[in-house]
């Protein structure tokens, strides 16, 4: 019989050590990210004192795996509407700490004596802050609900986008020794297309696909599903020239506004749990005794320009996009590690023979050193809040609340061009992209498949079926208004008309050339002029009603899978009668009526709702009777109006915040002796009601001969009885005090 394989060997060795450092760090209450990476060093081929594992090659594809896993279940939670909703916080911030680190990064390699690639490459490591990391700190430090959260979350995707960017730049610097603009715009251009076009395509289809699917969806089958749909888009994503990572996000960010992104997340989590310990394990293995030394002054220092360059700059960022100086400080505060990105940066340089091999351990360890210190940088954000308010002057602090408040601010007229423009250009684009899109699958796909087939008719069958298919997103982009409201407020004022008017030439142009320019690719170049002029003019005129009509029907049904989640818990797209609708809520273990019989709820006449239905896991309880129990984790579906709706939701699914952070009290199982002056001797558990009086529980009563009583209410206490008790700590050690050793506490 042969040995076990050395990937099974290295997995059981990894587990055993980080199950075991990662227990001695949370008695320590340390986070447990720290614990990981220690386990890392220890099974590491840098530390001689303990086993070693045999092939990191597997180590680092499961590493991989758990960059991807975790990506995407932070997809889960942060969708594309959240990420639009902090867009221009996002974006600036973004900005501000990628261009100032760069720039520090680049100095200090200089100064470093490193060479102009070692400094430019190190400077592009150093911008960027690593999701994986700030999702776990976040978790651990139950910080993941908490304003600022979601700002970083969004600062971190926008990140990620540059990153791509940034890697095509730093491979033409490389590669030419110059930057050229136009690789720049090409793949930013490509980001942007291929980012609408799997977010139409996913929200077009899969929400209908799980509904569809949804009957046989227990939670093994929503598992590889959902890991399957992961796992494709990371493949294509990779294909067409992006990072693994984003395609995990995105796919997670698609997911997210279904009905069963909950569902997902909650299975996929032990997934998640397992590989995302073997990334900061793996990350941990790069830890070397041998270059921390060696290269101790440029680590320490570049690990020092991290923490104060992330933290000065986010800050820095997040002042500038308008948001308050402690939701600043708590965001500038969590950006202060690099992690993945660093590492894949530096191994492009590595494979493209342009940076010095001493440059990716030093990045390892300024990684590991400041991964390690994240947790109490997030610590340390709320005092350091504190010490700034005390010492800067009060009137440099009213400069920044009058700053924050100005930019929050609704201007009117501004605000209403603001919200136009941004309507119609995100309207252009996206019906643009998607017009694109169909022109690049019928010349690449279907005009060879129908040439194949009909060497005479081919092009025009190709021509006809995909002006067809194009119809309703031309006439979208040419003439569906932005907001008929906005339109309204805008055309008020002569000054208005013009750019007004601009606009809705600039989007006929652009149908316009779509149309000539796919007939020209298809026909000749003067044919697709006649015939594009010729097809325009008639589809204004006689096929806009109609045209106008199927788009609205896709663009329905787009919105509808877009909010599925939301409109399931408002029920806004399932009105019944007047402003009655069905609705769908998730039950919170919190939830007051958890446990309890319909019938004793009382949802009827407290809040004016009927229970219509109760979804248990894969079973569902259709009109349900007064027996029926709600238990945690159901999903009832309610009738009753927006307002009885709303003030049940939040009774129901509760507050998720983690403002305050409780210590959860463990139950503790002891026993206490019947003293011979105990006023307990005579009396029964039934009269002294010990468990609603002192929130403690009597498991048995032994005997002093040794018999064993179960509490049955009826037995009453003797002198020298030994009494079993199960509660919390504090309660007990009450109860003990009052009612078995007669001396109560004395309040003052």
């Amino acid at each position: 019989m042969g040995g076990l394989d050395s990937l099974i060997t290295d997995l059981a060795l990894i587990l055993i050590v980080a199950g075991v450092v990662t227990l001695l760090f949370k008695k320590l209450r340390q986070p447990v990210v720290l614990g990981y990476i220690v386990a890392g060093f220890l099974v590491g081929p840098n530390f001689g004192f303990f086993p070693t594992i045999i092939d990191e090659a597997d180590i680092n594809l499961w590493a991989e795996l758990g960059i991807i896993v975790l990506l995407f279940s932070l997809g889960l939670e942060f969708s594309f509407k959240k990420l639009f909703q902090v867009g221009s916080s996002a974006v600036i911030t973004a900005l501000v700490v990628v261009a100032g680190m760069m720039f520090v990064g680049y100095g200090a390699g200089r100064l470093l004596h490193f060479t102009y690639l070692d400094s430019v490459f190190l400077g592009a490591m150093l911008s960027m802050s690593s999701t994986t990391i700030i999702i776990k700190a976040f978790t651990d430090l139950n910080l993941r609900k908490k304003a600022f959260a979601n700002l970083v979350f969004g600062v971190l995707i926008v990140e990620d986008l540059f990153a791509v960017v940034m890697m095509v730049i730093l491979s033409s610097i490389a590669v030419k020794n110059t930057f050229e603009g136009a690789e720049l715009l090409e793949s930013v251009a490509k980001l942007v297309f291929f980012l609408i076009i799997w977010f139409v395509v996913g929200v077009a289809v899969l929400p209908i696909f799980l509904k569809k699917a949804r009957r046989f969806l227990n939670d093994e089958t929503l598992l590889i599903v959902s890991m399957g749909l992961c796992l494709g888009m990371v493949v294509l994503a990779t294909y067409v020239g992006f990072s693994s990572a984003l395609g995990a996000f995105v796919m997670g960010s698609i997911l997210a506004g279904t009905n069963e992104a909950e569902r997902i997340g909650k299975v996929v989590g032990p997934v998640k749990d397992l590989f995302g310990a073997i990334f900061f394990v793996s990350v941990g293995m790069l830890v070397s005794p041998d270059a921390l030394s060696q290269y101790a002054l440029p680590i320490c220092l570049l690990s020092l320009v991290v923490i104060v360059g992330q933290v000065f700059f986010g800050t820095v960022g997040m002042l500038a996009s308008g948001q308050s100086l402690k939701i600043s400080m708590q965001s500038g505060f969590s950006f202060s590690q690099i992690g993945e990105f660093a590492f894949i940066i530096a191994s492009l340089g590595m494979s493209l023979n342009v940076i010095d091999k001493f440059l990716y351990p030093i990045v390892v360890a300024v990684s590991v050193i400041t991964t390690f210190l994240t947790p109490y940088c997030i610590r340390l954000s709320d005092p350091a809040y504190g010490w700034v308010e005390r010492h800067v002057p009060e009137k440099w602090l009213s400069v920044i609340d009058r700053y924050s408040q100005s930019q929050t601010e609704i201007k009117p007229h501004k605000a209403v061009w603001k919200e136009a423009l941004t309507q119609y250009l995100w309207r252009v684009v996206l019906y643009s992209a998607i017009i694109v899109a169909i022109i690049l699958i019928s010349k690449s796909w279907f005009m060879p498949l129908m040439l194949d087939i009909l060497p005479g008719w081919g092009r025009l069958i190709t021509a006809v079926v995909t002006l067809v298919v194009m119809s309703p997103f031309l006439w979208a982009l040419m003439v569906k208004e932005v907001n008929m409201n906005l339109i309204k407020k805008l055309g008020e004022g002569r000054a208005n008309r013009v750019p007004l008017t601009l606009m809705i030439v600039f989007r006929i142009l652009l149908a316009l050339f779509f149309i000539i320019y796919y007939l020209s690719s298809v026909h000749s170049q003067r044919t697709g002029v006649l015939l594009g002029l010729g097809l325009f003019i008639v589809v204004l005129i006689l096929l806009s009603k109609r045209i106008q009509k199927q788009f609205t029907r896709i663009e329905t049904l787009f919105m509808d899978n877009l909010n599925e989640r939301e409109l399931r818990k408002t029920g806004r797209n399932t009105s019944l009668v007047s402003d009655m609708h069905l609705a769908y809520m998730d039950v919170n273990a919190d939830c007051p009526f958890a446990g309890r019989r319909l019938m004793d709820s009382n949802l009827r006449k407290e809040y004016g709702v009927n229970v219509v239905s109760i979804q248990r896991g894969t079973k569902r309880i259709n009109i349900p009777k007064g027996e029926t129990r709600i238990f945690p984790g159901d999903t009832i579906g309610v009738i009753g109006t927006d307002d009885q709706i709303q003030s049940l939701l939040a009774v129901v699914e509760g507050s998720s915040s983690t403002d305050d952070e409780s210590e959860n009290k463990e139950v503790t199982f002891t026993h206490v002796v019947v003293p011979d002056d105990s006023p307990l001797i005579g009396q029964t558990s039934s009269s002294l009601n010990i468990r609603n009086q002192d929130n403690c529980l009597i498991v048995g009563i032994e005997r002093a001969d040794g018999t064993f009583h179960q509490p049955d209410g009826q037995i009453r206490f003797e002198a020298h009885d030994v009494i079993w008790l199960a509660g919390e700590p504090d309660n007990i050690k009450q109860l003990t005090r009052e009612k078995i050793m007669n001396n109560p506490i004395q309040h003052t």
